[in-house]
């Protein structure tokens, strides 16, 4: 069991890329990701990743992302996630993710993966999955996820995956503004979300829907520190305080590196255990427990 005690801080944001079947990026996808972070070429496993958080005393939220509708290629299975995180429970945490694609297929999927795995929320990639987050047809997923208690993690602004790959790769930008999202914040009061990344070029809107919405945050993945806009270090110093939350975006960026240069930032003394762990751990619902 996860003792949150000894923890110095959750990573709302850490990718499954490998399995026992392969990996869930195309080559091309991949290789672009990799000349955009400067990401090391070998993925972990899992089980890795499990033993890096542990090593560090910190737990991370772990999931794939189920795109194939889009992009032909197979995601590391959710029912492999779900498992490696029940045999590393104290330092992780599993979510799922389901093409919203999918349909009634899609539902019953996520139904079965709360179910039987008790997955702790879902990630969506509206740049790689081919969707705006308001599309009605993935309304009836989120149904699912409000009624169960559980959160929504939608990627946000600009992506390393297909940049610099002829065409984008065939990964659309447009899909990714956070306005999409203050939409499903509308329509699903009751949904607990998380904006993913610094929304770049979006950044005002993001912050604008989290303030605006009361069960919207923030994670901080995607970027490191130093990097990140004035005007997103100055609200989660302040109004968006309780709302922030530690990301990394592991093994493309490193927890090593990002809390290195968040280190330097300007944050309070007692924001900074809020944004690190304790923020994550009320969404969670591990200070419950």
């Amino acid at each position: 069991m996860m003792d949150l005690s000894e923890l110095v801080a959750i990573d709302v944001h850490t990718h499954a890329e490998v399995s026992s079947t392969g990996e869930s990026l195309s080559q091309e996808l991949k290789e672009g990701a990799d000349g955009y972070f400067k990401a090391a070429r070998d993925r972990p496993t899992i089980a890795e990743m499990a033993a890096f958080y542990r090593q560090r005393n910190m737990a991370a939220v772990v999931f794939t992302v189920d795109a194939e509708t889009a992009t032909g290629q197979p995601p590391v299975p959710n029912d492999e996630v779900a498992a490696e995180c029940a045999a590393n429970a104290d330092v992780l945490i599993p979510f799922a993710s389901v093409d919203p694609w999918r349909g009634r297929a899609g539902v019953r999927e996520a139904r079965r993966l709360i179910e039987e795995h008790g997955v702790r929320g879902f990630k969506f990639h509206p740049n790689v999955q081919g969707f705006f987050p308001n599309d009605r047809m993935a309304y009836p997923l989120y149904e699912v996820i409000q009624e169960e208690g559980l959160i929504a993690l939608f990627h946000t602004g600009h992506t390393g995956i297909g940049a610099g790959v002829r065409g984008g790769g065939g990964v659309r930008l447009k899909y990714s503004n956070p306005m999409c999202v203050d939409d499903v914040a509308v329509d699903f009061p009751d949904l607990p979300i998380i904006l993913a990344h610094p929304s770049f070029p979006w950044q005002d809107e993001a912050l604008s829907v989290a303030l605006h919405k009361p069960l919207v945050h923030i994670d901080l993945s995607g970027w490191s520190p130093k990097y990140f806009p004035p005007q997103l270090v100055q609200h989660a110093n302040s109004l968006l305080q309780d709302k922030v939350l530690f990301g990394s975006d592991y093994p493309l960026i490193s927890p090593d590196r990002w809390l290195a240069d968040f280190a330097n930032l300007p944050i309070k003394d007692e924001v900074r255990p809020k944004i690190l762990k304790l923020n994550a751990a009320r969404l969670l619902g591990l200070d419950a427990k």
